[in-house]
């Protein structure tokens, strides 16, 4: 997809190098239009670096290519991180004085901007009518936050955070290829309590599954994401139920499951718990130098699903695994898959440093029969769309 990030002259135009960065790792072709002040605040190197491609940002530069129009008309996507309070009343007037403006009129491409200014201009009269009238031309805004602006202010006006402008940006434009679908993904680390401040856990930070599910939902999904222990933020475009042990995640999902036309179980459940749950906290001088526990298995709530399902439900299960070897990584998934009972396996390595926690993945996707039907390497996000790509032409309705 080719996206145009118009960089305007605020302090957040710092932010917007994340902005240029998580989109040229989910695969999209991305131009930079920077206004004269925008580079004042960041390096032209910075942005062509990190964009891949020249940057541009002088009215009359390749007149020959008609380029102040030419950018605009080949553009799937605009988004102007950061959309000052100047620019934002620019774009209201239908000024086209620069080259991001001209880059702008003469786009048909959906428009996305996050404003980012002081708290009072963000509230100025000006500005509000100037923001309710982009609204009604269809322009998607995204944020302010309210949080630290420059020098010691604090209020409205702070540019949302980069991701969020992408998943924004994508959804702008993104086929709603699954309107009409419920989809259920759990995502996160179960943790099984041993006390009332210890827990037996894992590292999972529920990146892959939010992922899944913010794609999912962009893609036009009724979503419902059990959550459990997440560290990461949320958007509001789906339903969510947070949990805490595998036994609670185990209640929820197979509730929530008897509406969902899709389940994806992303989720990292522990395979034991703790037999007894001591109600007041261990104390080591009661203990000596070794503590035992006695551990129960856990409910698989995967195969539960796969023996509960509907005919037309498609449930997809997730496995990490720590085999180096890539095809003994791959039997291991097919045996997993075997046991079961659902109908594709998503396998990843993890590791100390890879797989849990990361902004990258990679991985396998397996269907029934243990062919690998995706192989795929790249941001969370962008996985997550390769997974639902395959999942889309499956009979789920």
């Amino acid at each position: 997809m080719n996206v145009v990030v118009g960089v305007a002259g605020g302090i957040a135009a710092y932010k917007a190098v994340g902005v240029i960065r998580a989109l040229v790792l989910a695969g999209h072709d991305v131009h930079v239009v920077a206004t004269e002040s925008a580079l004042k605040f960041v390096g032209l190197p910075t942005l062509e670096a990190i964009s891949r491609n020249p940057v541009h940002h002088e009215l009359f530069e390749g007149v020959a290519q008609v380029r102040h129009v030419a950018i605009g008309q080949a553009a799937d996507v605009i988004v102007v991180a950061p959309a000052t309070a100047n620019i934002v009343a620019r774009l209201a007037a239908g000024l086209a004085d620069d080259l991001l403006g001209t880059t702008i009129l003469a786009s048909t491409a959906p428009l996305v901007i996050a404003p980012a200014m002081h708290t009072e201009m963000w509230q100025n009269p000006a500005t509000v009518q100037n923001v309710a009238t982009l609204r009604s031309r269809g322009v998607t805004i995204v944020g302010p936050g309210v949080g630290q602006l420059t020098g010691s202010d604090s209020g409205a006006g702070r540019m949302a955070e980069p991701e969020e402008i992408v998943a924004r940006v994508l959804s702008a434009v993104v086929q709603k290829d699954y309107t009409g679908r419920r989809v259920l993904v759990t995502a996160g680390g179960t943790r099984e309590p041993i006390d009332p401040v210890r827990f037996i856990g894992n590292r999972s930070s529920g990146k892959q599954g939010v992922a899944i599910a913010a794609a999912a939902a962009a893609r036009g999904a009724h979503v419902t994401l059990i959550g459990a222990n997440l560290e990461v933020p949320v958007a509001a475009s789906m339903e969510v139920l947070r949990v805490g042990s595998a036994q609670e995640l185990a209640e929820a999902t197979l509730r929530a499951a008897k509406d969902a036309d899709l389940v994806i179980m992303a989720a990292a459940v522990a395979d034991y718990r703790p037999a007894t749950v001591v109600e007041e906290k261990i104390a080591k001088e009661s203990q000596g130098d070794r503590l035992t526990l006695e551990l129960v298995r856990n409910p698989d709530i995967l195969a539960t699903l796969g023996e509960r399902r509907a005919d037309s439900q498609v449930i997809v299960g997730f496995a990490a695994e720590t085999e180096p070897d890539d095809e003994r990584l791959r039997e291991r998934a097919r045996a997993k898959l075997a046991r079961k009972g659902c109908d594709f396996l998503v396998v990843n390595r993890v590791g100390w440093s890879e797989g849990f926690g990361t902004d990258d993945n990679t991985v396998a996707m397996l269907d029934k029969g243990g062919d690998i039907v995706l192989e795929t390497s790249g941001t969370k996000s962008s996985v997550a769309d390769r997974i639902l790509d395959i999942l889309q032409f499956q009979n789920s309705t």
